[in-house]
């Protein structure tokens, strides 16, 4: 099964639940400074190749969480569009 398909499946009927109000808090959040920081700095090592293997696990960790953030917000978009 495609991911994007495994994603779908399970973030379409927790978006569902979401208020408007819920959904525009999603779509507003942001990350905070300290962690924008730290995955800029991992992202530099991994683009010069110089992350060690913790490193690695964790810049995988915050990407996958990253773009489960992006697809709630998305998904969150989706209901604010539908309420308007």
């Amino acid at each position: 099964m495609k991911a994007a398909t495994i994603l779908d499946q399970i973030l379409d009927p927790f978006a569902e639940c979401l208020t408007p109000e819920a959904a525009e808090r999603i779509v507003g959040y942001r990350v905070d400074d300290e962690t924008r920081s730290r995955v800029e700095e991992l992202a530099d090592k991994a683009s010069e190749g110089r992350l060690a293997d913790d490193e690695r696990e964790e810049y995988r960790e915050l990407v996958d969480a990253f773009d489960m953030v992006a697809a709630l917000k998305s998904r969150a978009r989706e209901i604010l569009s539908r309420a308007a």
